[in-house]
């Protein structure tokens, strides 16, 4: 097992220096002057403006300045934006904003997901099966952001079940909203994954072999069938807490909740480069390591995967 996570582990760095790379060179490549843009429409004195280009590297060629980002990432410094404010610094009171909407949102995609997938499969070509089909279908159809907005003003303004705005209630509260927003399209996915799989399970020799020993229903379903199902929900969850991770800025710009999402707009609006790297490159890293432990679980949900 020690050895299929080292190899993960490696196979995973070549996939982090590409990504970042990748992300660098599409940030740096955005139109305009960034040091320019601290101005607005006042000019800066050409002295200025050059020595602010030599301390942030922007007339180096691009792998030079990656290759310094790189050298300054492995000593734990995400650099700094375009006033010497530390990048690490700026976004240490956003992660827990987007960390606890993104867990909302994941929460709720497996819970409710899962049993809207479970209930499903169990009753494939009837009324119910037919519900969910139908209702998820229509969440993956309506924008997020209409979804958001609607949600807002029924759930949040005319009912008031729902703080409208802002993180005042805390957690879990401020973040239910959003987060049931942000997740919907994944749940919409989770239960169609997890009722496809069970429905074709259930027709599977090992299920007729434990009916015909006498297994319970709840036996057959609980312990073999839905075990086995879970793989590929298990697969799209992993990948999906990553998604939502970078995905929020939507989110959390229409329930104004300061998170990450909320700060990487905002410095692509500012062409602050550094913050926004800064910033995906931490998310390339969970979105990594998820991957990983979701690799691990294979081998807890069906014994029959074996890493060599």
């Amino acid at each position: 097992m020690w050895r299929y996570v080292l190899r993960r582990l490696l196979q995973a760095v070549p996939v982090f220096i590409g990504t970042t790379l990748l992300i660098y060179a599409m940030v740096f490549a955005l139109p305009g002057d960034p040091i320019q843009a601290l101005a607005g429409d006042k000019p800066i004195p050409e002295s200025v403006a050059k020595t602010l280009r030599d301390r942030y590297n922007l007339d180096d060629p691009l792998l030079i300045q990656y290759g310094k980002y790189m050298l300054g990432l492995l000593q734990g410094d995400l650099g700094e934006n375009y006033t010497g404010q530390k990048v690490s610094e700026m976004l240490a009171g956003r992660w827990p904003v987007t960390i606890q909407l993104a867990v909302t949102a994941w929460i709720f995609e497996l819970l409710v997901g899962i049993a809207l997938g479970v209930w499903a499969g169990l009753r494939r070509g009837k009324l119910a099966d037919t519900l969910v089909l139908g209702g998820t279908t229509l969440m993956i159809a309506v924008p997020v952001f209409v979804l958001g907005y609607t949600a807002q003003i029924v759930l949040g303004v005319q009912w008031q079940i729902f703080p409208t705005a802002g993180t005042d209630d805390g957690w879990p509260m401020s973040y239910l909203l959003p987060g049931m927003v942000l997740g919907s399209l994944g749940l919409s996915y989770v239960a169609r994954l997890t009722r496809t799989s069970l429905a074709e399970n259930l027709r599977a020799d090992y299920v007729r072999t434990a009916r015909a020993k006498g297994l319970s229903k709840a036996r057959v379903v609980g312990r073999h069938t839905l075990r086995n199902s879970l793989i590929p929900v298990v697969t799209y969850l992993g990948v999906d807490f990553g998604a939502l991770m970078g995905g929020a800025i939507v989110t959390e710009g229409i329930f104004n909740l300061p998170g990450i999402g909320q700060q990487v707009f905002q410095s692509i609006q500012l062409k602050e480069g550094p913050v926004v790297v800064g910033a995906v490159t931490v998310l390339v890293l969970i979105f990594l390591l998820v991957n990983l432990i979701v690799d691990l679980l294979y081998g807890v949900l069906d014994p029959r995967i074996r890493y060599e």
